[in-house]
């Protein structure tokens, strides 16, 4: 109980951002909010589905050292997004891109649920006309003669 508290009171102290390694001198603060929105891009090799300013993971600190640094030499948002997939492939980004093959995946779900409604619209349909009571005509012979044989004692 003791450990678990000890754990959210860090956390909450924490307020998400990792610190400085104290080798890396901070920027000023709007180049340091770039670095810290960046950071939110980049997943942790480590702990894989943390962004790497969230993570405390060592590697993830050096990634978020190096987004420092790029950010220090007025590298824009794109070019540093290609420096972090060039080394490490589209998997390190967080959201990524909705092109080619991606754009299939994104819209994939919406697809299917498409399909779904459509195919459920299409069985509530057939289940309301199957239902419906089909009265035979009256004058049909058989019928007259089957109700005769089930009258007979």
């Amino acid at each position: 109980m003791l450990a678990s508290l000890a754990l959210v009171v860090s956390l909450i102290s924490g307020q998400g951002y990792a610190p400085v390694r104290p080798a890396v001198d901070p920027l000023d603060q709007q180049r340091e909010q770039r670095v810290m929105r960046l950071g939110k891009k980049f997943r942790c090799a480590v702990c894989q589905g943390v962004a790497i300013s969230d993570s405390p993971a060592s590697m993830a600190r050096a990634q978020l050292d190096k987004v420092r640094e790029l950010v220090a030499q007025d590298r824009s948002d794109e070019e540093i997004e290609t420096y972090f997939i060039a080394r490490y492939g589209e998997w390190v980004l967080l959201e990524p891109k909705k092109d080619g093959l991606n754009a299939f995946l994104w819209l994939g779900p919406v697809l299917l649920l498409g399909v779904g409604l459509v195919v459920i619209l299409s069985q509530v349909k057939k289940k309301t006309v199957a239902t419906v009571p089909v009265e035979a005509p009256a004058s049909d012979d058989f019928l007259a003669q089957v109700r005769a044989d089930l009258d007979k004692p």
